[in-house]
């Protein structure tokens, strides 16, 4: 049995076994607890914009509770923003400016690749 017969053959059984799983639960009735039982699942936020071949990745990290690194940029931005408001004109302020502003170009590189070519 060569590499590929047997990844396959891994595949069957995992497919089988997702299966019977579903089944089981089903048969259950726990999936019927479920608040979207019987329904069209709701698309995330963002999931149109999103480019098609990063979409589901987007969905697992989402899922997973992890943040995209552009949106804690973004983050960290607005509140760099919020503490310069009314700070006075010395080097931490200086420092915090800088950071602000290197997080923006950061983000806006990052976007730019983005569009152009569907991958960071």
């Amino acid at each position: 049995m060569n590499i590929e017969d047997r990844r396959a053959q891994r595949l069957q059984l995992q497919d089988d076994h997702i299966g019977r799983a579903m089944r089981e639960i089903e048969a259950s009735g726990e999936l019927r607890t479920a608040p979207s039982w019987g329904k069209p699942l709701a698309a995330d936020a963002g999931w149109d914009e999103a480019p098609p071949e990063l979409r589901m990745a987007f969905k697992i990290l989402k899922d997973a509770g992890v943040v995209p690194p552009e949106i804690e940029a973004l983050r960290e931005i607005a509140a760099l923003r919020a503490s310069l408001v009314d700070a006075p004109d010395d080097d931490d302020t200086r420092r915090r400016r800088q950071r602000m502003i290197d997080l923006q170009q950061l983000v806006a590189l990052r976007l730019e690749k983005l569009g152009r070519g569907g991958t960071l």
